[in-house]
């Protein structure tokens, strides 16, 4: 495992492989190590670099004021790559869409699953659910909040958390629960959040919209409308998969990405 420094934060990295270049940008309530089923796959034939957004993982927290776009453009740079795929789930997703529009020039493809979206509003009976879920859990329990998130979004609202493979219940876990620790210790920054959702029609990259049924109803919509919206833009969705396929359902996602690749 590397770290790099870009725009004053310490990155943590992996980078391997040789070909066209793939980045994949993990989820919030994860970190890199959620791609290693792809990161994997996507070596023999691809140059794939995953990192840890700041905040996550390994990477430092970061202080003043930032854009997760802007964070990948400096590594993309830092590492000599013109162009890129990016391969974003959920909030990956919308840093990936951010990107696109930021630098066009720069991103081949979108392959963005169960994508969340820059400054999109979430619908009331999403907010509904998650209020109640989380009525009587301590934000500052850090495990129970993680609990809450892997059963409403992991496993999806309609299933038990008890139909995920073991190893990926643990690992997922463990993350979201380093996410939810450094949440309440971390220093606050402020983010520079650009207005994506208002102009997806001028995201002319290729893009491939994966979405779990399974998943919170709010980010099926949201998928759908991704497709609908986004000009050169295909749906797949995985039936029996929640939040985060690339681990549920990693031979499905490979198969997606060496069709696209």
């Amino acid at each position: 495992m590397a770290m790099i420094e870009v725009n004053g934060t310490t990155f943590g990295y992996d980078d391997a492989g040789a070909g066209p270049a793939v980045v994949l940008l993990h989820a919030a309530i994860g970190d890199r190590r959620m791609w290693e089923p792809q990161f994997t796959a996507l070596t023999a034939t691809h140059r794939v670099i995953r990192y840890d957004r700041r905040g996550f993982g390994e990477s430092a927290d970061g202080l003043g004021e930032f854009a997760h776009h802007e964070d990948l453009l400096a590594l993309l740079d830092a590492r000599g790559i013109e162009q890129a795929t990016l391969v974003g789930a959920s909030m990956g997703g919308a840093v990936s869409m951010d990107t696109a529009l930021a630098a066009p020039e720069r991103v081949t493809r979108l392959v963005l699953l169960g994508s969340g979206l820059t400054g999109h509003t979430w619908p009331d009976h999403m907010q509904a659910d998650i209020a109640e879920l989380t009525r009587d859990v301590d934000p500052a329990d850090v495990r129970a909040m993680s609990e809450a998130n892997i059963r409403y979004l992991v496993a999806g609202p309609a299933r038990d958390v008890s139909v995920l493979p073991p190893d990926m219940l643990a690992l997922v876990r463990e993350m979201c629960e380093q996410v939810y620790h450094r949440l309440t210790t971390a220093p606050q920054w402020t983010e520079r959040i650009p207005d994506t959702r208002h102009r997806l029609a001028e995201i002319a990259t290729p893009a491939q919209v994966v979405i779990g049924l399974s998943d919170a109803l709010g980010l099926v919509e949201l998928s759908r409308h991704l497709a609908a919206s986004l000009p050169n833009a295909e749906l797949v969705e995985l039936p029996d998969t929640g939040h985060l396929p690339a681990l549920e359902r990693p031979d499905d996602v490979d198969a997606i990405l060496r069709k696209v690749l």
